[in-house]
């Protein structure tokens, strides 16, 4: 059952359909990074803003992210075989914001390249890997789709964050890891 926080009591609730926007608020406490996956149909390049990736595997090199079913774009990256998943730099966020909508032609006026299986490659991203479909999940109202990375590249610079709703930067407080 939801309670109202007092000072600087957590807010408790049970996870359920009645408690979507709670749970959704919860999970936006966790700051991710945000990307673009694009991939290549026969009606041409089609490309979804996502902060659902993560890393898997390092030996092999393994990557996973997740699509919405509710997405107009989901039967585009439930069967493809190959895509690319692009890391947004902090200055990115009108390009995390193009790809964010399924009505306009994301791809318009971009200078994009193409990998040698055809998928269309963004240019300027912090990090690219280049993927290749290893398995898909069921995830509730998402798929889970797991890859091996065939090749990536990387640049200096600072990431796009997504937390609480919002675009930020990442402020470094020193050197280590969680792990």
């Amino acid at each position: 059952m939801f309670q109202v926080p007092q000072s600087n009591r957590a807010m408790h609730f049970v996870p359920g359909p009645y408690r979507k926007r709670e749970f959704r608020d919860a999970l936006g406490r966790f700051a991710t990074g945000v990307t673009v996956v694009t991939t290549a149909t026969a009606d041409g390049p089609v490309g979804i803003t996502a902060n659902s990736f993560a890393s898997v595997s390092l030996d092999p090199p393994v990557v996973l992210w997740s699509i919405g079913r509710h997405s107009s774009r989901f039967a585009a990256f439930a069967d493809c075989e190959r895509f690319a998943v692009h890391v947004l730099a902090a200055d990115q966020v009108d390009l995390s914001r193009r790809f964010a909508r399924s009505t306009v032609d994301a791809f318009a006026g971009l200078d994009i390249e193409e990998s040698a299986e055809g998928v269309p490659l963004l240019s300027g991203c912090l990090s690219r890997f280049e993927c290749t479909r290893l398995a898909a999940h069921e995830g509730g109202d998402h798929l889970i789709v797991v890859a091996g990375v065939t090749g990536a590249c990387l640049r200096d610079g600072d990431p796009l964050v997504f937390s609480r709703g919002g675009y930020g930067r990442f402020d470094r407080f020193g050197e280590g890891s969680p792990t």
